[in-house]
Parts: structure tokens; sequence; C-alpha cells
């Protein structure tokens, strides 16, 4: 099974895979990127975003979610700290669904976009994540299909991508900024083993408040005059996000809101409006290097990774600070750089690599005492920073006599804090039950807790008096048991799920009132010269309001696109044939698409592509001529044009059917498919007159 690695981000989430030589970045879900946000790098990213639009039935992911969605969840990665609920097409569901929704689709993408398969993965998770959060994380990827082999500090991936590609040794510091967190990490890495010695960060700083600075901004000199749309709202948001991401390569951008009002932003302003949110980025930076007793000069390499990371201001700040050069992002790319380590990692737990990792806690575990006035305090037994595995004891007494039962509160967050501070988490409640009612100085226990390098903690709490366990179990909400029934049943709600008010769209078939049409078309080769020929449809959609034409698609024309010749040892591919379909959906919603293959193609594939093939046909949404029909898939091709009056999506030139299917070579009649460079783009054509024999007299 192929190590592989996720990249699980606020704003965009990323998949690699160790394929023996070198880690490779999954290409997945960019065929939804429109030429606005079409930028270097950005065809390996997957926003972890849920939506619906009226325009598409079901529910969106990835990119055609981002940037189609009328309605739409964002940073769900954030919310799995709370877990609150959502809104996703009129109806509730959980963050942890929501999540578990991107993990699914991100693996659906990479079976159809990838030809591969992401059964189970090494899953990132920022550095000072909770371990709430980072339970929910896990149970996201178990509730899609995803095993965790393990979770893996996100700071510490990058450096061991880093470290991988340059076979260097010393200490790292990683300033890692993305979308919803930053985190300051120092590493030692020698000789493959990587020790994280501190950790700090900030929750809730990260792009999502820059791009809130930015809305403000535009605001301040344009306020809004009237109550916008929440489809108004979300596209004045993303362009807000999308211009930030310019600022970071010109000078000024010009930002339009919804009341039609052009706001000009220069990069200085920009950065000028956000120091303070750089300031508070580099505290972490600060305490991590107090807390390791690290000079900033004695630092081997530092990274910069995330998006927020790459803002001019925000690499200038940080080298004025530490006094040196940060790595280049080719050595280091910013948005892959986790996604790619953590591939590595599995790869090296799956013995391919040789490479140790230790990795330290982040937040203190302990639980909550009272003291005689009844102040609740945090009592750690397990501080931060500590290295993993971990296993601690400290003794507790009753604070009355004769208790039947205690309980164990267990949290997860800052000693220095009070208790009611929001970096402080209450992770679950155990209950310690006595034998026997007793006085309060014969009920002392020691309470242990026994922390894993993969974050799964467990607490034991033994009687002193006599030896007695009366609390043993793994605490829950860090366990990596089964996924409970209805968590799997909400999570295929929301793949279910239609847009509010909105039913499933109807099909745009011209006979769908006459189902026996479809099959006779299945059945018959091409008709002859004298018979009606559907018009053609020059646009997507038909004039006067018609239903655009149906497009009906040469799959096994496509599936060979750009693949060597059989006689060369080539093979068509299917997952090719399944990409130019969802392209074809993505720009053509309102279509209907019917796809026809040859008989041959399930033996032509490779394969491991054979059952997809094979699935694919018995499920009906590829076609295939029956036994016995004659012609083979080009003539089926042909027949169900005509008959549904469509367009032919096809690079063949279709020279035997020419003399009986004249309209073949009318405008808009065929379209071609070229595939470049992981884009299908698709063309009106007009096939070359074929050259028929003349007849004898």
């Amino acid at each position: 099974m192929t190590a592989a690695g996720i990249d699980f981000g606020t704003t965009n989430s990323v998949a690699a895979q160790w394929n023996g030589e070198y880690v490779e970045v999954l290409e997945i879900g960019g065929q939804g990127l429109d030429a606005d946000w079409r930028r270097p790098g950005f065809e390996l990213l997957y926003p972890s975003v849920v939506g619906t639009s009226s325009l598409r039935s079901g529910t969106l992911f990835g990119w055609e979610a981002k940037l189609r969605s009328e309605s739409a969840v964002e940073a769900c990665k954030r919310m799995l700290r709370e877990e609150p609920l959502v809104t996703i097409g009129g109806q509730r569901f959980a963050a942890t669904t929501a999540a578990a929704g991107v993990f699914r689709a991100m693996a659906g993408a990479a079976e159809e976009e990838a030809a591969t398969e992401i059964h189970e993965a090494v899953i990132t998770v920022p550095a000072n994540a909770t371990g709430a959060a980072r339970f929910r994380t896990r149970e996201a990827a178990r509730a899609a299909g995803i095993k965790v082999r393990t979770l893996l500090n996100e700071p510490t991936a990058a450096a061991i991508a880093y470290a991988h590609a340059m076979e260097e040794d010393g200490e790292f510091l990683v300033f890692d900024w993305g979308g919803g967190t930053m985190d300051a990490t120092l590493l030692l890495h020698e000789d493959g083993f990587f020790d994280e010695k501190a950790s700090r960060g900030v929750n809730r700083l990260g792009g999502l408040e820059i791009d809130a600075r930015l809305r403000r901004m535009v605001l301040d000199r344009a306020p809004a005059r009237g109550r916008w749309s929440e489809s108004e709202q979300r596209q004045f948001n993303l362009d807000i996000e999308r211009n930030k991401i310019l600022l970071s390569q010109q000078e000024s951008v010009r930002i339009v809101t919804p009341d039609g009002v052009a706001v000009e932003i220069g990069q200085q302003e920009f950065s000028e409006g956000i120091q303070d949110l750089i300031n508070r980025a580099l505290d972490p930076v600060e305490e991590c290097l107090e807390q390791a007793r690290i000079d900033p000069q004695d630092l081997t390499a530092v990274l910069m990774i995330g998006g927020s990371s790459q803002i001019p201001a925000v690499r200038a700040a940080v080298s004025e600070a530490l006094d040196c050069e940060l790595v280049d992002t080719a050595l280091c790319d910013p948005m892959t750089a986790v996604a790619q380590g953590a591939a590595i990692s599995a790869a090296a737990m799956d013995g391919e690599l040789r490479s140790i990792i230790r990795v330290v806690n982040t937040h203190a575990l302990g639980t909550v005492t009272k003291d005689q006035e009844g102040r609740r305090g945090f009592s750690a037994l397990i501080d931060r920073n500590q290295r993993l595995p971990q296993q601690r004891t400290k003794s507790y007494q009753p604070a009355r006599d004769h208790v039947s039962q205690l309980t164990v509160e267990v949290w997860e967050g800052d000693p220095d804090r009070p208790v009611d501070h929001p970096d402080n988490v209450k992770l679950t409640e155990l209950t310690l039950a006595y034998p026997q009612r007793c006085r309060a100085e014969d009920g002392v226990f020691d309470l242990e807790y026994t922390y894993s390098k993969e974050g799964l903690l467990t607490v034991r709490a033994t009687l002193q008096k006599t030896g007695q366990i009366v609390l043993d179990g793994e605490v829950k909400v860090f366990g990596d048991s089964s996924v409970p029934p209805e968590v799997r049943k909400e999570l295929n709600r929301l793949l279910a799920l239609h847009p509010a008010g909105q039913s499933a769209p109807k099909p745009t078939h011209p006979h769908q009132d006459r189902p026996q049409a479809a099959g006779s078309a299945h059945s018959r080769p091409a008709g002859p010269a004298s018979a009606a020929k559907p018009a053609p449809v020059a646009g997507p959609a038909a004039a006067g309001g018609q239903a655009a034409a149906p497009l009906v698609v040469d799959g096994s024309n496509l599936a060979w696109n750009g693949r060597p010749p059989r006689a060369s040892g080539g093979q068509p591919s299917f997952a090719a044939l399944q990409a130019a379909i969802r392209s074809l959906r993505f720009k053509h919603p309102d279509r209907d698409i019917h796809v026809v293959v040859d008989a041959t193609l399930r033996h032509d594939v490779s394969e491991n592509e054979r059952p997809q093939v094979e699935a694919a046909i018995a499920a009906g949404t590829v076609v295939q001529p029956p036994a016995g029909t004659e012609g083979r898939g080009d003539a089926l091709v042909i027949s169900i044009a005509e008959e549904v009056g469509g367009v032919i999506v096809s690079n063949d030139n279709f020279a035997p059917f020419q003399r009986a299917n004249p309209w073949l070579r009318d405008s808009g009649r065929v379209m071609g498919a070229t595939h470049s460079q992981g884009v299908w783009v698709f063309n009106p054509r007009r096939p070359n007159a074929a050259s028929f024999p003349a007849q004898r007299r």
C-alpha cells in the first residue's frame, strides 16, 4: 500500500504519496480553478470548503465549493477545536462531519484524477492543536474511510521534507503561518533523527484574520450602501482573499465592492495595516527560542511555511527579528512541504526510509482541583514541551470524608492561565469509584497519565493505601475506536445534499418522456442520410431558453488522448476519461452527458482500472455497444447524438460515417478535446471531409 500524507489545512489541503523513489504531490480538483485564481502550484491545492449551489445537485467540495457555492462552510478545521454546528444546504451538521466530507472528497478525487487510492495516511495537525481538535481530525478521517497512521505536527512535517531534500542536519526553526493558526517550532535533526525541542503558537491568528483586516481597510473607504445578499458577501470575501494573494506579487490591487465602488490598496499600505498581526505572530518565535535556550545565530535554517508566511512584510519581519536569511521557497515549498513531510513519515513507518521522529506535547495535560475556598485550579501532570511518550503520576486526596466516588476532569492547556481561559480545554470527565466509603486520608490516590507519541492518553488511579486500581482506561476523546454509526449516517446525509429549496435538477434529454427511445438508440447503427438530422447547437444553451443540447462523449477516444499507440505499448486511461467528464460537467452543468466506450476498453486499460470500468458500465454511467451490434463505439456515439440532438465530443474524424451522416460536418455538432498539463479544453471542431471512392457507372 502506497505511503500517503495529508496536510489538512484551514484554507487548503494537500495530499502526497511516496512512490518508492520520491514524494509526489497529487494534482486533484484543479479543473475547478478559474483563470482569476490560477497561480503556479494552485493546482496542487484542494480548498477545505464544503458548499452547495442552486445550479448543481449534490454537495460541492474543493475548488468547485470555493468558487461556485452560493452557501459554503470554510475553515471547518478551525472549528474542530469546539465542534460547533454548521449549516450546509439548509441543514445542520457537526463540524467534524464537514471535515469528513473534505477527506472523503480528497480520497475520491485522488482515485478518479490521480489513479491512486488513499486508504490510510499520516495526517498533519497544527503544533498547538488541542487534544480535542486532534481527536476530531482523526475521527473525521476515519469517517471518510481513511485509517490514520499517526497525527504529525505540521512544522515537524515541513522540517522532515526539507531535511530529506537537502540532507542537512542541524537546528531548524519552522515559522508556520497558514490560514487559521500560527506555530513556531524548533527541531533538531541529526542523522535521520528528528526531535521537537520546543513549540509555541497562537490560535485564531492566520490568513482569515489578515483577510478580515484587508476587508476592513476596503470598507473604511467604501462603506456598504445597503444589505448585501449572502451570495454577494461570499463573492466579496473571495475577492478580498484573491487580492490579498496578489498583493504579495504586485504593488497595488483594485477591489470592487458589491455596491460597485472601487478601492485601490497598495502593498505598503497593506503591510502597515497588518503590522500588529505580524508582531503577534513573532511572539511564539521568541518564546520558542527562549524555551530551548537557543540563540538565533545558532539556527541552521529558518523555514517559512503556510500561505500567510509568504507575505513580503512577514518574511522581512522574521528575517529582521532573527537577523538571518530565510530558506528559499524553491527549497521548501510553503504550500506542499507539510504534505510531503507527512508522506515521507509514512514511508519511514513502512520501513522504506531511515528516519526517527520524536515529538513533544504543545499543551500541558492535567486535572482540576479546588482549594479550601473552592477556587478551581489547573493541576498539571504532564507539562508542555515534554518528549513523548510520557508517563507522570501525581497524588490527590478527596476534599471530604466518606465519598463513594469522585469526578476526575481531564484538561489540556496552559496551567499558568485561569481554568476558564480559552486556551484551556476540558477533554472529558472520568469517574473514580471507591470500593467502600472511607476517610479522606484513606482515599488518597495516585493519578497516572500516560501520553503516547501518537497523542493517545490513558488515565489510571491507584489507591495508595491498598494498591487497588480504581480507574483505568483510555480517554475516549483521543481514541482510535470505530466510527459511531451516527457519524457515518450524518456523513452520508451530507454527501446526498441538494441545495436548500431546490429539487434535483431534471434531465435536459429532449426525449425524457420516452425512455424506450434512448434504449433503441443504444441498439442500432448510425442512421441513413435521409434520417431527420438534429438541429445544431453552437453555444452552451439553445436560444430562446430551450434546453442545452446533450453531450455525447466518445469515451475510448478521450481515454487514448495523448497516450502512446498500442503498438508502442500504450494503454488507454480510464482515470483520464473520468477527469475529462468531470471537466465537461463543470463547464457545462446544464447538459446531459452520455459516455460511450468500445467493448474492448475494459480489456485495454491497466489491470487495476478494469474493475472501475466494469463498475461504471454496470452502473450505467458508461455504455458500450451491445453484443452483435454493427459497428464499434463510434457508431453508437453517432446513433445517440442523432437520437437526442446532441453534440459529439471526440477527436475522431468519423470518416466511415460521414456519407450516411453528413450532419457530422455541420457547425456546432462536434467538439474536440485537448489535454494539457492536467487541464482539459473543449473547443468546437469540424471533422475533415472524408474522401469517398467514385461510384461505378
